[in-house]
């Protein structure tokens, strides 16, 4: 497909993600903290919040991944953006009139089946991009997620302030629902298939079940995909200790309140964006997906590090640096991680395999944030950024054995030719 052609598309999803991922950024400054302060329970039980909603991902990433193989991309993308919006708008209901935790959870529960998109997104741009183009548009993604943090948590700290009988937290869900409407509109009446019937999976090979050993042995058996997915599981691991711990983390060690907090991450999300929208494009002429996850595993240990200084003294100068090189190394890392997979699988496979790596992102995404809430909880507000520290030099020491060149789809391809 011709550049001229792809571009449009390209848009188009990045305008859907982009319009998830800002629901999203919109509710992190405060949930937890509306959780915790509001309902009553500990900072544990706030965070597992964001737990629950990555567990749902986990297990639907796969399934709307092989179900977009097999139907398209585009059905998918309707469905889940349809049902983004009505979660979103039952969690802001939740947070004005409910009384019960449970409501909370449900809502992000439903609202974790409802987004586990990302994988059918990326096989979208997978379907639509030449390979040696797959790691700029996979960046595209990543940008989407930057500009989602951009606008997102300094939007929803500021909503968030607005009470409706008595309660706060809930315009900003409110919005979010709206958002999602807006980009289910975009995507019914602007967003082509990206997967012509001739090339899609002709026949189940496997039951739509949320974890399919099959699925999983036919992702890892591709070559150097297994040790890219293990590699991306544990930098998001060590990453989200970090998603619903930051706002207490600025509030107990820096008086910073939740519109503070979401500028915060409105500005962690201008150099995500940054370096994902744009500084991607221009390392991956020059290196190897491989590099780039290992530069960015690096980086990140470096950030979690200066967190752990920042809060030691007290120094927001610090905590901005450090959010500075967190948002440079996950940029890295994140776009590298699915271009070095999907160079490495058939076309009729992209959203099955994507869709796995995307499953094991939101097992990690499960665990990260209970990880962080409960060692925030028992041990203190630095813990969970030496654990994060320590779990990227893991990452960091896996990601060397990527060194050797593992062979691409598109060689085999032409070699046989």
């Amino acid at each position: 497909m011709t550049a001229r052609k792809s571009a449009p598309r390209l848009g188009g999803i990045f305008l859907t993600v982009f319009l998830d991922l800002l629901g999203f950024g919109l509710v992190l400054p405060f949930l937890a903290k509306e959780a915790r302060d509001v309902f009553g329970v500990s900072a544990f039980v706030a965070t597992l919040l964001g737990s629950v909603y990555s567990l749902m991902q986990f297990a639907f990433v796969p399934i709307w991944g092989r179900v977009s193989d097999r139907v398209g991309r585009r059905p998918v993308l309707i469905w889940s953006i349809a049902g983004t919006a009505l979660t979103m708008a039952s969690l802001g209901t939740g947070l004005t009139w409910g009384h019960s935790i449970l409501w909370l959870f449900m809502a992000r529960m439903f609202g974790g089946v409802a987004t586990a998109n990302l994988g059918t997104a990326s096989a979208y741009i997978a379907d639509i991009t030449k390979p040696e183009e797959r790691a700029k548009g996979m960046g595209l993604i990543g940008a989407a997620f930057g500009l989602g943090f951009i606008i997102g948590p300094g939007l929803g700290g500021g909503l968030a302030r607005i009470a409706i009988e008595g309660r706060h937290g809930a315009v900003p869900c409110f919005v979010a629902a709206g958002l999602s409407l807006v980009n289910l509109v975009w995507v019914v009446l602007g967003l082509a298939e990206s997967l012509p019937p001739e090339r899609r999976a002709k026949a189940p090979r496997r039951r739509l079940t949320p974890l399919n050993a099959e699925a999983t042995r036919e992702a890892f058996a591709l070559p150097g995909v297994a040790l890219a997915v293990a590699v991306n599981f544990l930098v998001i691991l060590s990453f989200t200790n970090l998603d619903q711990t930051f706002t207490f983390f600025c509030g107990d060690l820096f008086g910073i309140d939740e519109r503070g907090t979401g500028y915060v991450l409105a500005f962690i999300g201008v150099v995500a964006a940054l370096v994902q929208g744009g500084l991607v494009r221009s390392l991956a002429k020059r290196f190897t997906e491989s590099a780039l996850m290992r530069a960015g595993a690096f980086t990140q240990v470096l950030a979690f590090a200066g967190l752990v200084g920042a809060g030691e003294w007290q120094s927001r100068p610090m905590l901005y640096a450090s959010g500075a090189l967190l948002a440079l190394g996950n940029g890295l890392t994140q776009p590298s991680t699915a271009a070095f997979i999907s160079r490495r699988t058939p076309p009729d496979r992209q959203g099955s395999t994507l869709g796995v790596n995307q499953s094991f992102a939101s097992l990690a995404r499960t665990f990260g944030p209970a990880t962080g809430g409960w060692l925030y909880a028992n041990v203190g507000p630095k813990a969970p950024y030496t654990a994060a520290s320590i779990g990227m030099l893991v990452a960091l020491a896996l990601a060397s054995g990527l060194r050797k060149t593992y062979p691409r789809v598109e060689a085999r391809e032409a070699h046989s030719s």
